[in-house]
């Protein structure tokens, strides 16, 4: 998994360089198809449960599962990439918001609190604390930054498959659920909204935004849980 997690990394790398006003949402998927494939693995995301894209592609009030499509990004948007990548029968799974050009101060702190509540639930990876400590970590954060997190999407295992037990929400309180173990690999992934958090799934059956309309960003990475603390397996050379 850690071999699949620095591919995995180099793919989000690569595709940040990729992202800017006047591209195309479909080319950014075709770069990351090649992209994988060229570090030896699969993307995990297409054809699982019928999905189309390698990558989720979700803009603005698109919190996630937005299909790439010929949509043009524009000056003051900002881009979810969700990507998955099978190598040697071993997922790894991340995400990334991206400002495309200048955005709105507004904007700008709703990727700095999204930042924050993933490495505040990381900082509970570790061997002994509860599940729900992670989940209670990300929501404190959130909630005292006057943001919502989404709670009809969760967080979840991974390994030999690309969601396993357990789900890992982002809210709740603490102290509750299984205690974590070394060796457990868990996809950390906050979903985070300006206005409220409740959601609605479009009639493609795939694209969930916003309720209220409102600007939503989503972070992920895949960890492992150590003797010796949090590993991010998909952690980026820039330190994202």
């Amino acid at each position: 998994m850690r071999r699949a997690g620095r591919a995995l990394a180099e793919v989000h790398t690569e595709l940040a360089g990729a992202v800017a006003p006047g591209v195309r949402i479909r080319d950014l998927d075709a770069l990351a198809d090649g992209l994988i494939r060229r570090s030896g693995g699969v993307p995990s995301f297409l054809g699982y449960r019928g999905y189309p894209g390698r990558i989720c592609a979700s803009v603005n009030e698109v919190i996630v599962h937005g299909i790439p499509d010929d949509r043009v990004l524009e000056r003051g948007d900002i881009l979810s990439i969700d990507v998955g990548l099978t190598l040697d029968g071993w997922h790894a799974d991340s995400a990334v918001t991206h400002a495309v050009g200048e955005i709105t101060p507004e904007a700008q702190r709703l990727l700095q609190v999204t930042q924050a509540s993933l490495d505040a639930g990381i900082g509970q990876c570790r061997a002994g604390t509860h599940l729900s400590d992670i989940s209670h970590a990300i929501e404190s954060l959130v909630v005292g930054e006057g943001f919502s997190v989404v709670r009809e999407f969760v967080g979840h295992g991974i390994g030999r498959a690309l969601h396993e037990d357990p789900q890992v929400p982002n809210f709740g309180p603490p102290g509750e659920g299984p205690v974590l173990q070394p060796g457990m690999v868990l996809a950390i992934e906050p979903m985070v909204n300006i206005g409220g958090w409740k959601t609605k799934t479009l009639s493609d059956g795939w694209t969930v935004v916003t309720l209220d309309g409102s600007l939503s960003a989503h972070l992920e990475h895949t960890v492992a849980v150590t003797e010796n603390g949090p590993e991010v397996l998909t952690a980026r050379r820039n330190g994202g």
